[in-house]
């Protein structure tokens, strides 16, 4: 799977990703459900994964290791539901990495 995309979210959220070609996992709202496609996503080697921010939290710890790492190239996206925030904090953490200063702090 390398050089490939991963979406990991629920039937509404992948349904355009996977009109586009990329592989998409459709989860449960269940942690254990969205923990374990996280897993199986980690172990194919996709260099980027598109989370949706309903489940981005319940993924935090799988994909923590990660975040330091050039790849998997890890983005949540909002989505329909209201945003938590979650998306821009993971950006702003993403953007202070690359140029060491938080550019979206308010």
């Amino acid at each position: 799977m390398e050089h490939k995309a991963a979406v990991l979210g629920d039937t509404d959220f992948v349904m355009p990703f996977s009109a586009l070609g990329l592989d998409t996992y459709v989860v449960g709202q269940t942690p254990d459900d969205i923990a374990k496609n996280a897993k199986k996503i980690i172990s194919q080697k996709y260099v980027l994964i598109v989370v949706a921010e309903n489940i981005a939290p319940a993924v935090e710890e799988v994909f923590s290791a990660y975040q330091n790492t050039p790849t998997p190239c890890i983005v949540v996206v909002p989505f329909t539901t209201e945003s938590k925030g979650f998306a821009t904090q993971a950006l702003g953490e993403v953007l202070k990495l690359a140029t060491g200063i938080n550019i979206l702090r308010e």
